[in-house]
């Protein structure tokens, strides 16, 4: 049980002031009945409050995929930069959602943002082994020495990179897939090459694909089965 004001501010951008006029216009009613005031205790999973006339349907946590553009970072809050929250909707606003991993400022493709602590830290754990798969455009050509170095793992400053698949698809085009994520990974691994990044995009997180339909820049909630995918 919790008190009405703090249940309706979980779930909307309504402030407490704005939820104790709201009950005072008599918008605020719980299992069909108005409600005369805004701290009564309420079961959230149980109990039916609808506000302003539309039902709100309550969410522990939520979970959100995001097709990055370029120009944003990670992070929920920079001082110069754009970031990945900004390209949420409003009415998710009121939740304290964080990118679930990185992407580069300038890499694009599948995200995940959400609110849920105890799933971030489950898809990005290396002992987890969730893999991560990329479309990446380079400057020179595509060879099969790249290919073996990345499947015995390349050495860094850092340390050696576990065994990966790189896949070549076109001239300067491949696909590759991690199951680590070092610090701007990719392209330090092609740099070992000699080779330069010019295009790199997030498909595949697990099991999920980005679905075809998510354009550039556009968020929206997982589906149930969307979500088994990741997880699985």
């Amino acid at each position: 049980m919790e008190r009405l004001d703090k249940a309706i501010g979980s779930q909307t951008n309504y402030s407490r002031k704005d939820i104790k006029d709201l009950v005072k216009k008599k918008q605020v009613l719980v299992n069909g009945e108005i409600v005369l005031k805004s701290d009564i205790k309420v079961d959230v999973e149980k109990d039916n409050i609808v506000v302003l006339g539309e039902e709100l349907a309550f969410k522990k946590y939520v979970y959100l995929m995001l097709n990055k553009p370029k120009g944003y970072v990670s992070a929920t809050e920079d001082k110069s930069d754009k970031t990945v929250l900004d390209l949420v909707s409003e009415k998710y606003r009121h939740r304290n959602l964080f990118p679930a991993g990185r992407l580069d400022k300038d890499t694009t493709g599948l995200m995940i943002i959400t609110d849920d602590g105890e799933f971030a830290h489950n898809i990005l754990s290396p002992k987890k082994h969730i893999s991560k798969t990329y479309n990446v455009t380079i400057d020179i050509d595509m060879n099969e020495d790249m290919v073996l170095g990345f499947r015995n793992g390349v050495n860094l400053l850092d340390g050696e990179c576990k065994s990966a698949v790189l896949e070549i698809t076109g001239k300067h085009t491949g696909t590759v897939i991690l199951t680590e994520g070092r610090y701007h990974q990719i392209k330090r691994m092609f740099g070992c090459f000699g080779a330069k990044v010019v295009e790199l995009e997030r498909i595949k997180m697990g099991n999920f694909s980005l679905p075809n339909d998510l354009e550039l820049g556009m968020c929206r909630e997982f589906t149930e089965e969307e979500l088994k995918q990741v997880r699985s």
